[in-house]
């Protein structure tokens, strides 16, 4: 009997062997909760931070997780670092769940690529809604591929989705991100107009977080851009990944996308201004260092 079957037969007294490529922000935390739920755990990232879950077992490559695992899921940052961890691996015979963020047609062409089977589950939420395993995944896929993840989702989220066929939860996930970016940009530019005012930011933040417009994500942004705090949630960077994500679709079905329009080269000002890897609230730099519009 080959290792690999050796391995299986193993896993099959808890279940089974799961894997999970990329541990950066959202992905360390994904893994830990994965781990904490007693998940026969394989895990393999680009750089080693001290970042393995308790329990975890660090694999050499990405070949050695799909040789371990029967479940390997991707929370990696581009279709370019996908690609490049996927090239030559046998993806025949573990089922490949895809949680990141990339284009549906990218989407698309990895479930076709893969031979073991293919969902997507983008989750949306950031760092701590992530370690506290309050994410919400959108899933797409074949029914069967999707009935074959049981309840791991529910290690690391609150709530699924189901979003039908493949690339129905990608498209879900742009829809969000459209409402998430347009509504912190907006909430960064109310703190702008209070500080060319002189007004209080603490007081702006009582007001808002005592509002009908209050939600789990104002009330986090707020603090942040009252105490001036942009250790990352959701990196600047990976949002005008995802802004430019929405654009390109937008762009695809001939939609209008004004308010993102403006928020992608706000963000992409922002990154220019040094804040690529700062939380999205950093946003508001761009805004103080814009020049006002002539009449």
């Amino acid at each position: 009997m080959g290792s690999r079957a050796r391995r299986r037969r193993e896993s099959t007294v808890s279940g089974m062997t799961v894997g999970f490529l990329g541990l950066g922000v959202m992905g360390t935390p994904m893994a830990t909760n994965l781990a904490k739920g007693g998940t026969d755990l394989v895990v393999w990232s680009r750089t080693d931070r001290g970042d393995t879950p308790p329990g975890a077992f660090r694999a050499a490559s990405p070949a050695e997780v799909f040789e371990r695992a029967d479940i390997v899921f991707l929370m990696l940052a581009t279709e370019a670092a996908i690609d490049e961890v996927l090239d030559g691996v046998d993806t025949s015979s573990a089922l490949v769940v895809h949680m990141g963020t990339t284009s549906p047609e990218f989407s698309a062409r990895l479930g076709a690529r893969v031979k073991g089977g293919y969902v997507e589950a983008p989750v949306s939420g950031s760092r701590g809604p992530a370690e506290a395993g309050e994410l919400v995944a959108m899933v797409a896929g074949d029914p069967a591929a999707k009935q074959r993840l049981g309840g791991l989702l529910g290690l690391m989220c609150r709530q699924v989705v189901d979003c039908g066929p493949v690339p129905g939860a990608l498209l879900m996930k742009l829809a969000v991100n459209t409402f998430l970016i347009s509504m912190v940009t907006g909430l960064a530019e109310a703190f702008h107009f209070a500080d060319a005012y002189g007004l209080d930011r603490g007081l702006l933040r009582q007001v808002l977080d005592a509002g009908p417009m209050a939600s789990a994500v104002s009330r986090g942004k707020a603090g942040k851009l009252v105490e001036a705090d942009f250790a990352v949630q959701a990196s600047i960077r990976d949002v005008l990944k995802n802004n430019e994500l929405i654009v390109a679709a937008a762009r695809h079905r001939d939609v209008a996308s004004p308010l993102l329009d403006v928020c992608r080269d706000l963000y992409a000002a922002t990154a220019a201004l040094g804040h690529s890897e700062a939380d999205m609230a950093a946003v508001i730099h761009a805004l103080h260092a814009a020049r006002r519009p002539t009449s």
